[in-house]
C-alpha cells in the first residue's frame, strides 16, 4: 500500500502486544489507521497471544536489516511511530529517529533496555541509584558480594515480566543464581551472557506511569504494590493499589521519576517506572519506555475515566490537547486494586472451585484469566505464571481493601483444582 492509496493518516506501532494491543482502536477513533511493525521474526508467545491483526492495515516484519524495514514502512508515510511492548523499544527509537518523527532518539536507547546501563546512566546524571555490578564471571561477582551475608538481587541484563529475577541472601545462593542465569534464554528471547547484581532495596515498591511530550511528563497514575514471600520467591507481586495523585509519598516519587525519565532521554511517549521508597529516598528499580503491562491501564480508565493509553494517543496525534492539560493531576472517582492470584501447584487445571465466591465480592469488577480449565497451570514464581488477575473497583476505599484481603484469603490451597 502506498500513501496515495490511503484515505487516513497512519500511526505505526512496534510490537503492539499486551496492553499496547489497546492503542490501535483509540487511534482509529481519532481518525488514524495503524501499521504494525514486528521487531522479531518469532516473538515470545506471552506477547503475541494478545495481538489483534484486524486492528492494522498491514504488518512490516523486521528481519534485522534496518534499511529494509525503513523502506517497507516509508510508503505508509506514518505521522507517528511508537513502541508497544518492551521488546520493540529500541527498534521504535531507530525508526522514529530515521523517519524524522517525534522520538526519544537512539543516543540513550540502550540505557532504556539494558538494566545495568539504565541504573548507571541515572547515577551519572546525579540521581541516587542502587549499588550494582555487571558480572560476566563468578569471581568478580563474589568479590562484589563480600564476605558477610546480605540480600542482593540478580537478574538478566535484558528481560521483562520479572523473568529470572533472583533474591539471594548468601554467597552460595548468589553462585547458584549466577550459574542458572548465565546462558539462559530470557523471556524476550535474548541469550544471557552477563548478569546484573544489585543491592536489595528495602521499602515498598511503586509504579509511576507517565506520558511525555517534548520533555513534559504527565503523571497518568501511581500505584503502590504489595509483595508476598511465597513459592520460594522472596518478593512476588501480590497486588497493586491505585493511589490518589496528591500526598507526600506521591510528590517524592513523581519528582524522582521525572529525574529518571530526563536522565534516560524519555522525552516522548509512555513510560512505566518502578521505584522503591527506601529510608534514604526513592530508588529506581527499572523503567520501560512503553505503556504499563498486565492491562493495568484498563483498570485505571475505569477508576479515573482515562489512562496512559488515552494520554499516549493524545501526545502523538493531539499535542495541543496534551499541552493544555499536562500540568493537571488526575482525580480518583473509584478506588482500584489489581489482585495477582498465586498458584501453589503445577499441573492440568481442572477448575477454580471458589471463583464464584471471588466474583461475589462487592467491589469485583473484572478478571484477566490467563489459565483456563483444561490448560496447564504453573506454580506462580514470576509475571508469566499468574493464573489470573482480579480487578476490584468501588467508590469506597474500605470496601476495596476488605475485598482485597478476602481475595488473598481465598487464594492458594482450595482455590485451584489441579490434576
Amino acid at each position: 500500500m502506498t500513501s496515495a492509496a490511503q484515505s487516513r493518516p497512519v500511526v505505526a506501532i512496534v510490537d503492539a502486544y499486551s496492553t499496547a494491543s489497546h492503542l490501535a482502536p483509540l487511534f482509529h477513533a481519532r481518525g488514524y489507521d495503524c501499521l504494525h511493525v514486528q521487531s522479531q521474526e518469532s516473538p515470545p508467545a506471552v506477547f503475541t497471544a494478545s495481538f489483534n491483526p484486524d486492528d492494522f492495515i498491514g504488518t512490516v516484519l523486521h528481519g534485522g536489516d534496518t534499511e529494509k524495514t525503513l523502506a517497507a514502512v516509508e510508503p505508509y508515510a506514518p505521522v507517528a511511530l511508537l513502541a508497544g511492548a518492551e521488546i520493540g523499544v529500541e527498534l521504535a527509537d531507530t525508526l522514529s529517529e530515521a523517519l524524522g518523527l517525534r522520538t526519544n532518539g537512539t543516543a540513550l536507547s540502550p540505557a532504556r533496555r539494558d538494566k545495568f546501563r539504565m541504573v548507571e546512566t541515572v547515577r551519572a546524571a546525579g540521581v541516587p541509584a542502587a549499588d550494582q555490578i555487571l558480572a560476566t564471571d563468578l569471581d568478580a561477582l563474589l568479590a562484589w558480594y563480600g564476605p558477610q551475608p546480605r540480600r542482593v538481587v540478580l537478574k538478566p541484563v535484558r528481560s521483562a515480566l520479572n523473568d529470572g529475577v533472583s533474591f539471594c541472601d548468601t554467597a552460595d545462593e548468589v553462585r547458584a543464581a549466577f550459574e542458572r542465569l548465565m546462558g539462559m534464554q530470557s523471556a524476550t528471547g535474548h541469550h544471557n551472557d552477563a548478569v546484573v547484581a544489585q543491592e536489595y532495596l528495602v521499602g515498598a515498591e511503586y509504579y509511576v506511569n507517565t506520558v511525555s511530550l517534548d520533555g513534559k511528563h504527565y503523571v497518568c497514575d501511581i500505584w503502590k504494590t504489595q509483595h508476598l514471600g511465597v513459592n520460594g520467591v522472596h518478593d512476588l507481586l501480590g497486588g497493586s493499589q491505585l493511589m490518589v495523585r496528591e500526598g507526600p509519598e506521591q510528590e517524592l516519587l513523581v519528582a524522582y521519576a521525572g529525574q529518571v525519565l530526563d536522565a534516560l532521554g524519555v522525552h516522548n511517549g509512555p513510560a512505566h517506572t518502578e521505584l522503591k521508597l527506601t529510608p534514604q529516598g526513592p530508588r529506581l528499580v527499572e523503567t520501560g519506555a512503553r505503556v504499563c503491562g498486565a492491562m493495568l491501564p484498563l483498570l485505571t480508565r475505569a477508576a479515573i475515566g482515562e489512562s496512559q493509553l488515552e494520554w499516549t494517543v493524545a501526545a502523538y496525534v493531539d499535542p495541543e490537547s496534551f499541552l493544555s492539560r499536562w500540568e493537571t493531576g488526575y482525580e480518583v472517582a473509584r478506588h482500584a486494586v489489581c489482585v495477582n492470584m498465586v498458584s501453589p501447584h503445577t499441573g492440568e487445571l481442572l477448575g477454580y472451585p471458589r471463583l464464584t465466591e471471588l466474583q461475589a465480592l462487592e467491589s469485583y469488577h473484572d478478571l484477566l484469566l490467563k489459565v483456563r480449565p483444561g490448560e496447564r497451570v504453573a506454580r506462580t514464581v514470576n509475571d508469566m505464571t499468574y493464573p489470573m488477575l482480579v480487578h476490584l473497583l468501588h467508590e469506597v476505599e474500605g470496601i476495596v481493601t476488605h475485598d482485597y484481603m478476602t481475595a488473598r484469603y481465598l487464594d492458594g490451597e482450595g482455590f485451584y483444582d489441579v490434576a
